[in-house]
């Protein structure tokens, strides 16, 4: 909505994950080089960890742009599967058939074989292959040490089979268990992705909108700037949701330029929060309307208490005065 009004030919800060959008800050740069690296370290896990929304899987996608036209790659973006379930899919993945005898469901064992085959004749033709599992975190200890037997395919040289593990930090954790001492010892490069600077978040910010073409002033002022990395902690996707946010109600307002209070009012709708003032607000009425509640309920009990009263009085038996009572006897 507010692309042309800020002169833009493309929205700036989707959240998908479109290389054309990478920001190459210091950090992504050395997470691109791992895995770069990775390619041709000789076979092994390599790791790329990060908190949710620094950017990992541009980076990774940035580096499927750049992998060698001989390098064969199988991606795993969803890992909740069984061992054999997971083998199954990267067999998929590399388009390996599975011709099983009697016409029976592949194993476990019939997918390594078939795998095995594969990775040997790719390597006799000098290519290489390269497994690439996204949100690893959510991989199960049993999933991970099937993945380490896989690492064990391999010739005299090298082996033959390239992982690449990207997930959140807990990724991390999971693999310092001693339980899986030896998945760790094969582990030949590791990179986790930090979040950007305060300076970096505004480059980041005029990065995205230069892309998608901005060609006048940038229409943000330093303090929203400031704001914005104080609200996103650096976070490449909190940025971006901010920052479309704010932009839309800088459009709807009709201002040429964000402010802090606009990114203030992004931020609420973001989070699902209420203004700071709309919050005020809410409040003084809710007071306002129990205090009118609590009135009314006085009032009310007042009257029902005095119609009672006038009610009681109408069914007592009307009162004899002094003179009606005659004297007593005798007197």
């Amino acid at each position: 909505m507010y692309t042309s009004y800020f002169g833009l030919k493309h929205e700036p800060f989707s959240i998908a994950p479109d290389p054309h959008y990478l920001f190459m800050s210091e950090r992504h740069r050395e997470a691109l080089a791992h895995l770069l690296y990775g390619v041709r370290g000789g076979g092994g896990f390599v790791l790329l960890t990060g908190e949710i929304g620094a950017g990992k899987t541009t980076v990774c996608r940035c580096f499927l742009e750049q992998v060698p036209s001989r390098c064969n790659v199988a991606y795993i973006f969803n890992p909740r599967q069984s061992a054999e379930e997971l083998l199954d899919s990267i067999c998929d993945e590399f388009r390996i058939p599975r011709t099983p005898p009697s016409g029976r469901l592949p194993t476990a064992r019939d997918h390594v074989a078939a795998l095995n085959e594969f990775l040997l004749r790719t390597h006799g033709v000098g290519q290489n292959n390269v497994l690439i599992i996204d949100e690893a975190q959510n991989l199960a200890p049993e999933v991970l040490e099937q993945l380490r037997l896989l690492t064990n395919l391999e010739t005299n040289e090298r082996k033959l089979l390239q992982i690449i593990l990207i997930g959140q930090p807990e990724l991390r954790d999971m693999v310092a268990r001693p339980e899986l001492e030896q998945l760790a010892q094969r582990v030949i490069a590791r990179y986790h992705l930090d979040a950007l600077t305060p300076s970096e978040t505004a480059q980041y910010i005029h990065h995205r909108l230069a892309v998608a073409g901005l060609g006048g002033a940038l229409p943000f002022d330093t303090p929203s700037l400031q704001r914005i990395h104080t609200l996103a902690r650096g976070v490449p996707r909190r940025i971006n949701l901010l920052c479309d946010r704010a932009l839309l109600g800088a459009y709807a307002s009709g201002r040429p330029m964000v402010s802090v209070d606009i990114v203030d009012k992004a931020a609420a709708e973001v989070n699902g929060e209420m203004p700071p003032r709309a919050a005020r607000r809410g409040r003084h009425g809710m007071r306002a309307r129990l205090a009118l509640a609590l009135g009314l309920g006085a009032v009310g009990g007042a009257a029902l208490f005095g119609a009672g009263l006038l009610a009681f009085d109408a069914l007592r038996p009307p009162a004899t005065t002094a003179a009606a009572v005659p004297p007593p006897a005798g007197r």
